[in-house]
């Protein structure tokens, strides 16, 4: 009952840190010092990756219309245009801004877990971006956006923010959405499409790490770990509904400078943390 709680607990903070670029790794290490779950170390490498299923099951909901690429209404069928080709080109677009990280990331997941997966460099990366977030906004002051919705998008643009994907899929603590919205920002991107293409761009790369975990834990999970997934991805799923719909509302009035701030103490924190324990 306890773990059950602990999931419970896990699955709440990953629902707040996947979407806001504050670095949900930075948080889950913090956590697990704290919070120690009474599972094999294998189950729960598997289990931080798996619970992002419930968080992008959230975005799936929530843009559904934006996502799905069929239009079966009565009206579409008959026009023959079942298929929406603008949805079909932002697919390419996502597709685009993933291969770097496959490219890259992959061949090193396990490496990366090994040397990178530490207190220190996520704390340094927590630090880094927050300031990072800092001097872009205060750069990007009074300047008008060059891309202002999803369709304006380039091949060349998604190329670019899957570049900056890279460098979370290396750097535990970077934060994928806090390094694509960086990277989306500087090349002249609005907060909103920045955001909403960041969701969508998760969406394959978390199934790919969820179903990459998966394979190499094998499917011999017990009835009580299934029980343990269940309630982190649930409550992932559910608090990330909360917190999408939030970060959309804050970004139409204010800019990321306080997700910034924020990195920086947590990062100091964290730092702290280990060097005196």
């Amino acid at each position: 009952m306890l773990d059950l709680l602990k999931s419970l607990l896990f699955g709440i903070v990953e629902g707040i840190t996947e979407w806001l670029p504050v670095s949900s790794t930075g948080h889950m290490i913090l956590l697990d010092e704290f919070v120690k779950m009474n599972v094999s170390a294998d189950f729960w490498n598997l289990f931080l990756v798996v619970i992002q299923l419930g968080a992008i099951l959230a975005v799936v909901v929530l843009y559904w219309s934006k996502i799905f690429p069929f239009d079966f209404s009565a009206k579409a069928r008959r026009h023959h245009r079942v298929n929406r080709k603008d949805i079909w080109l932002l697919w390419g677009k996502i597709l685009v801004a993933c291969i770097p990280a496959i490219v890259v990331g992959l061949p090193l997941d396990d490496w990366i877990d090994e040397h990178l997966y530490n207190g220190y460099v996520v704390a340094a990366m927590l630090i880094i971006f927050g300031i990072l977030f800092i001097i872009v906004e205060n750069r990007n002051k009074n300047k008008i956006s060059k891309i202002n919705s999803l369709d304006d998008i380039t091949v060349k643009t998604a190329l670019i923010i899957g570049l900056w994907q890279v460098i979370a899929a290396l750097l535990p603590g970077t934060s994928r959405s806090g390094a694509t919205i960086i990277g989306a920002l500087l090349i002249g991107v609005s907060r909103k499409v920045a955001a909403e293409f960041t969701f969508f761009l998760a969406i394959p790369v978390m199934f790919g790490a969820s179903l990459l975990k998966i394979v190499k834990f094998g499917l011999g999970f017990t009835s009580f770990e299934l029980l343990i997934l269940a309630v982190g991805m649930i409550s992932a799923f559910v608090v990330s509904v909360v917190v999408i719909k939030f970060l959309m509302s804050y970004i139409r009035k204010h800019d990321f400078k306080a997700f910034g701030w924020y990195r920086i103490i947590l990062g100091i924190i964290v730092l702290a943390y280990f060097a005196l324990r």
